[in-house]
C-alpha cells in the first residue's frame, strides 16, 4: 500500500498519485482500446467538434496515453487560450501522468481564468504533498465561501496532509478530526489519521482509527490491511494474517497483502 495517495474528491476522478507501471509514452498497453480509436477516427472526420475533442481526451487520459492526450490540448488552447476547461482538463492529465509541477501550473492558468473550487481543491491537494504552505490560504479561501460542511471536510483534510507532511503530527491530528467530523464517511481522513499514529509508533491508536473505517465502511480493503500492518508491528502475527485476508478479499489486487500473509505463514 502507498500511503502517500490523497483522492481528489468533488472531481470526477479518484486515481492513486503514483504511476509506475507506465510505458515510456505513458500508456501500460500495447494495443489500443478499440473505442479510443474509433473517437480518433470520429475526430479525424470532425476536427471542429471541440465536445468530441474533449471527450477523445479524456479516453485517452483513461487509458494512460497522456503524450496524446496532452497534444490534443495544446492544439485546442492555442485557439482558446482563455478557456478554463482546457487548462483544468491540462493539469488533470499532468497530475495523472505522475508530472506535479506542471499539473500545478495548468492548474494556477484554470484558476487565474476562473477560480473555481474544484480548480481550488486541486491546488490545494497538489500544494499539500509537496509540502507548500499555500495549501493553508487556498484553503481558507475556500472555506471562507461558506459552502457546507462536505466542502470544510475536504479543506480541512488537505490542511492535515499539509501538516503531516511537514512534520507537524498535531496539527494534523487536529485537522483530520476536524475533517472527519464534518464527514464521518470521508475513509481518506481516516487512513491520513491513522498513518500519522503508526509513523509515531502508537499502533494501538492507529489501529483504532483504522477499525474504525472498517465500521464505517466494512468493505474498505484498506482500513484491514492497514490493522493487519498494526498486529504485526504488535507481534501479533495471527491477528494480522487475518486482516491481510480479509483486506485481500475485499481487493484481491492488493499485492502487499498478499506478501505480507506469505511472509508471516
Amino acid at each position: 500500500m502507498n500511503k502517500g495517495y490523497i483522492f481528489l474528491v468533488i472531481i470526477l476522478f479518484a486515481q492513486c498519485k503514483n504511476n509506475k507501471d507506465k510505458t515510456e509514452n505513458g500508456s501500460n498497453n500495447n494495443e489500443t482500446p478499440a473505442y479510443v480509436n474509433d473517437l480518433a477516427n470520429q475526430v479525424a472526420n470532425r476536427p471542429d467538434s471541440v465536445g468530441l475533442r474533449f471527450h477523445y481526451i479524456s479516453a485517452l487520459d483513461s487509458t494512460h496515453n497522456y503524450k496524446l492526450a496532452l497534444s490534443q490540448l495544446d492544439s485546442l488552447i492555442i485557439k482558446d487560450k482563455g478557456n478554463y476547461a482546457l487548462w483544468f482538463k491540462k493539469g488533470q492529465v499532468s497530475e495523472h501522468a505522475g508530472d506535479t509541477t506542471s499539473a500545478i501550473t495548468y492548474y494556477n492558468a484554470a484558476i487565474s481564468i476562473y477560480p473555481s473550487v474544484d480548480g481550488l481543491l486541486a491546488l490545494a491537494n497538489l500544494y499539500a504533498e509537496t509540502k507548500n504552505p499555500k495549501t493553508l490560504s487556498i484553503c481558507q479561501q475556500i472555506d471562507d465561501l461558506g459552502l457546507g460542511r462536505e466542502y470544510d471536510s475536504y479543506t480541512a483534510f488537505f490542511a492535515g496532509v499539509f501538516w503531516s507532511r511537514t512534520g507537524n503530527k498535531d496539527r494534523a491530528l487536529f485537522f483530520f478530526d476536524k475533517s472527519i467530523s464534518n464527514n464521518y464517511t470521508f475513509m481518506e481522513a481516516y487512513l491520513e489519521k491513522g498513518y500519522v499514529y503508526f509513523d509515531t509508533k502508537k499502533y494501538d491508536k492507529a489501529l483504532e482509527v483504522f477499525k474504525m473505517a472498517a465500521e464505517v465502511k466494512n468493505r474498505f480493503a484498506d482500513a484491514y490491511y492497514w490493522q493487519g500492518k498494526c498486529y504485526e508491528a504488535l507481534n501479533k502475527k495471527t491477528e494480522a494474517v487475518t486482516k491481510y485476508q480479509q483486506a485481500l478479499g475485499f481487493d484481491n489486487s492488493m499485492a502487499d497483502a498478499e506478501a505480507a500473509i506469505k511472509r508471516l505463514q
